[in-house]
């Protein structure tokens, strides 16, 4: 791995690439068989020196559509290591073989919208009815300072899980005249983003959701990747999203992608390399 450069790591959070690749079998089957074989093993040998790799977590996909035919993501916090990583692993095959379709740069981020100590002791005191003084205020204001310090450091750090189904979706909010979400005040935003949170919420463990920032990082504000068990849940979390008014007026949407998440030796067969 090269450390050569100063590391280029944010004050919180990860940095996350998404990699999409098109495999170019008439350049593969040109390959001797020793020559494959030297391939996959280097690309295999990658794959464990970045699972081996402090702070730095992998996904292999076998993609599902034409659209792409090999998908990996990779998070960790210094962009110098990804980066590299990245250069290595599109090489890895031979010079000809993986063909880059599509790729994302983005970051884990908080959310502007959470909820604050401030608030929620607000909330204590008008709507339960809690003086500050009381054991239920402070119990209350102190199960929810724990819960929100596991909600940000989820949204910061978050681990990788090994469900089989992601999918994968740019998204930015709209700025249309009459629907631009930048011109509404913050409190109507943080309204509606209460509302968008709840409908997500309901698909607690059947769909685990990473959002990451990428405003000046590319093309869009968000990139979205979700992690299931089956297919079946990612459409009607989609679908029921829709509704929501946040996605209904405020929310324009890029490509969808899908992938299987596989092993190297099953990626290896199942894209017959």
């Amino acid at each position: 791995m090269d450390t050569a450069f100063e590391p280029v790591i944010p004050s919180e959070g990860l940095h996350v690439l998404h990699l999409f690749y098109r495999i170019e079998h008439g350049a593969w089957r040109d390959l001797g068989r020793e020559d494959q074989l030297a391939a996959r093993t280097d690309f295999a040998s990658i794959i464990q020196e970045i699972r081996a790799t402090p702070d730095v977590q992998i996904v292999t996909l076998g993609m599902v559509t034409p659209k792409s035919d090999l998908g990996i993501m990779l998070a960790g916090p210094d962009l110098q290591v990804l980066h590299g990583f990245e250069k290595r692993l599109a090489l890895s095959l031979g010079p000809d073989i993986l063909t880059p379709v599509y790729s994302y740069l983005s970051m884990t981020e908080r959310s502007e919208y959470t909820t604050s100590d401030e608030e929620y002791a607000a909330e204590l005191r008008g709507e339960k009815g809690l003086a500050p003084d009381s054991p239920g205020f402070a119990a209350a204001l102190e199960e929810f300072r724990g819960r929100m310090a596991k909600y940000s450091k989820h949204r910061l750090y978050p681990g990788l899980p090994d469900w089989p189904v992601l999918c994968f979706y740019p998204m930015s909010k709209r700025r249309a005249p009459g629907q631009n979400w930048y011109a509404l005040d913050f409190e109507t935003r943080r309204e509606l983003m209460k509302g968008h949170a709840a409908v997500g919420r309901r698909w607690a463990g059947k769909i685990i959701q990473l959002i990451t920032g990428s405003a000046g990082l590319d093309d869009h504000e968000w990139f979205v990747t979700l992690f299931a068990h089956n297919t079946e849940e990612v459409k009607k979390i989609i679908y029921e999203m829709r509704f929501d008014p946040v996605s209904a007026e405020y929310a324009e949407f890029g490509e969808f992608l899908i992938g299987l998440q596989l092993p190297v030796h099953v990626l290896f067969s199942r894209l017959q390399l």
